[in-house]
Formats: C-alpha cells, sequence, structure tokens
C-alpha cells in the first residue's frame, strides 16, 4: 500500500468510532509497518526549521489501534495480573533482529522500532510509536515513551526518562539525534530536539517550556510560536539555577533551577563521553 492509500485509511477509519473487521485489519497492516521502521511518527525534513517534521497521520493510525483494542489479559511468565489493548502486545524479537534484550524485566511494546545493534539493559521500557536507531544503548530504568525519535549510537544512562508525546497529534514528539549522550537520571520532555552529538548531563530536567541558558553564546534557547525547544549542536548542558525576579525572591535567597549550556563539544568531551564498541 503506498503512503497515500495508508494516509486516506487511516483518516477515514480514523473518523468512525465503530469497531469492524476492516478496522482491525488495517490496524493489524499499520502497525506492523510500525515495526519494522516502514513508517515513522517523526522524519528528518530539511525544510524544517529543526530539521524534523511530525506525521501526524501517524499518530491518529496509534490512537485508532487503541479505541479498537479490546482489554484482555497478557500472558507472561512472571504474573498473571497483566491487561492490556490486545492490539499491543509485547513486541516480537528474535536473535535475527540483531537486539539485545537482557534478561530483567525491560518491556518493548509492539509498534516500537529498534534497528540492529541496540542494546537494552533492564528494566527498561519502549512504547508504541518509539524509534530507536542502530547502536545506542538504553540502560537500566530508562524509557523511551510514545513516538519519541532516537537516533544513532545514542547513550541513554539510568534512570532517564524520554517523554511521549502521542497527543496532540500535531505535536513534535522528542527527538534526540545521533551521537548523543544523555546522563543519568535526565528527564526530556514537550517536544523538546536535541541536536547531534549534544551531552545532557546527569540530573537535567528540560521540557518544552524551559529556558536553557547558553553562556558560551550569550543567548536564551526557548520554545517559540511554531518552534520546539532546540538544544544546539555538541552543546553540554549541566543543571543550574538562577534567582527570580522581585524582592521576595532576593530576601529569601530563592533560586530556580534552569539548565546551562556550560560549553560545546571538544576534545576532552569527546574522550569523557566515547561508547565503548566491545558493549555493543
Amino acid at each position: 500500500m503506498s503512503r497515500e492509500l495508508l494516509i486516506a485509511e487511516i483518516e477515514k477509519l480514523y473518523g468512525i468510532h465503530e469497531t469492524s473487521p476492516e478496522a482491525e485489519l488495517f490496524v493489524e497492516r499499520f502497525l506492523d509497518l510500525l515495526d519494522i521502521g516502514e513508517i515513522r511518527a517523526a522524519e528528518p525534513d530539511s525544510s524544517s526549521p529543526v530539521g524534523w517534521r511530525v506525521n501526524d497521520w501517524v499518530k491518529k493510525g496509534i490512537l485508532l489501534a487503541f479505541r479498537i483494542g479490546k482489554l484482555v489479559k497478557v500472558e507472561d511468565a512472571c504474573s498473571d495480573q497483566f491487561f492490556d489493548k490486545h492490539t499491543f502486545p509485547v513486541k516480537d524479537i528474535s536473535a535475527a533482529d540483531q537486539i539485545r534484550v537482557v534478561p530483567g524485566g525491560t518491556a518493548i511494546r509492539r509498534g516500537a522500532y529498534l534497528s540492529r545493534g541496540v542494546v537494552i539493559m533492564p528494566p527498561s521500557y519502549v512504547n508504541v510509536g518509539a524509534y530507536v536507531d542502530e547502536g545506542t544503548m538504553l540502560d537500566s530504568h530508562a524509557l523511551v515513551g510514545s513516538c519519541a525519535q532516537v537516533g544513532k549510537r545514542v547513550h541513554i544512562s539510568a534512570a532517564t526518562q524520554i517523554g511521549g508525546v502521542l497527543e496532540p497529534v500535531g505535536a513534535l514528539p522528542i527527538i534526540v539525534e545521533d551521537d548523543v549522550m544523555v546522563g543519568g537520571n535526565c528527564g526530556i520532555y514537550e517536544g523538546t530536539v536535541i541536536k547531534k552529538r549534544a551531552v545532557i548531563g546527569a540530573g537535567c530536567i528540560i521540557t518544552g517550556s524551559t529556558p536553557v541558558y547558553d553562556v558560551v553564546k550569550g543567548v536564551i534557547h526557548r520554545k517559540e510560536k511554531g518552534k520546539p525547544l532546540t538544544i544546539p549542536e555538541g552543546a553540554v548542558v549541566v543543571p543550574g539555577s538562577r534567582m527570580p525576579a522581585g524582592e521576595f525572591a532576593a530576601k529569601h535567597k530563592l533560586a530556580l533551577y534552569t539548565p546551562i549550556i556550560i560549553k560545546y563539544r571538544d576534545e576532552k568531551t569527546d574522550a569523557a563521553t566515547v561508547l565503548e564498541e566491545a558493549l555493543r
């Protein structure tokens, strides 16, 4: 089925709220395409100000799959207390996929794409619509949320959350481009774009509404109308703080958390963040 026909069918079924055998069969084909990375929730686009475009029709297809799904008991060797929509079983992978999933509680939902060479340490969770490219590592307790797009050779450190953006359908999901290093206990949310080779230091929380202070270039990076918050290529971001305006804040010596770009990548940064190929 061509992309044009696929989009037309999604738009047609999205407006019909009754479940039908036709819709169920279509959803099966649609999820198969997500599974193999043939379609994705967002794609590189050189004509876009941030280099990406959202495919709202893919998000509509995922929401359609939720809508027609029936709640069923999920068979699991560890428990008989799991229940989910029948359209979203655990993703079926095999050794031929060349994905390392270490035992210990990891779950990958159907409709998530993982490329060859991905390594997942337990426990981690990859949600529907996520796209994880080759050579990327997800460390323990990492989350890759709905429709998040993670590039090649990315390291998502332990206890880090890459948030999901499924609704509204037109909203850009989280984008983490190639060769990014994300430290432990980080949170990246609300359609933020992390450009290539950036380093997000441990403990950073970055949301779409977070101002990021760039002490190198003397600018503040913010979300603007029609443009998400974008962390520049090669930026090294660390947790920081700033004083709120007003006498009350000064009197009580209050400070607000804020991420700060402290430098841009250099040879020293590269040496500290090099990925060990032997692990892969």
